[in-house]
């Protein structure tokens, strides 16, 4: 929200499945064209049936490839990446900065990778506020 308010895009990317991140996206007010996640691929009578492998997010090092893609696709010149796992600090680069999360669990190899660290969302906030594009 503190992000949006600001005029800052705000996107999610993540190796899960759209079924599941899209309605979060929608509670946070992410446009659903700024989701890149997985999508669950059904047969005609609603089985499973694989997944879409032309996702970026569906192979190693696909966190990297959605951020090189968002950044030519809006001509992002800075990129921050927020997240809690290995693969979100992978994918700085493309990211400018990588802010770790430790709100439900420090892994440390994250906070290693981190260039801010925080383990709540006021520490979160904290650092929109301080580090505000001009």
């Amino acid at each position: 929200e503190a992000l949006q308010k600001r005029g800052t895009e705000v996107f999610l990317v993540s190796g899960g499945f759209r079924l599941m991140i899209e309605p979060v996206a929608e509670v946070l007010g992410v446009k659903k064209d700024h989701v890149y996640a997985n999508t669950i691929l059904f047969d005609e009578s609603g089985n499973y049936a694989g997944f879409d492998a032309t996702e970026p997010t569906s192979a190693d090092q696909g966190k990297p490839k959605a951020l090189r893609m968002i950044k030519e696709k809006y001509g992002f010149e800075k990129m921050v990446m927020v997240g809690d796992g290995a693969t979100d600090a992978q994918a700085c680069p493309p990211a400018d900065a990588f802010i770790g999360f430790g709100g439900v669990v420090v892994r440390e190899a994250v906070k290693e990778k981190a260039c801010w660290f925080v383990e709540d969302f006021e520490m979160m906030i904290d650092i929109v506020n301080k580090y505000r594009s001009t």
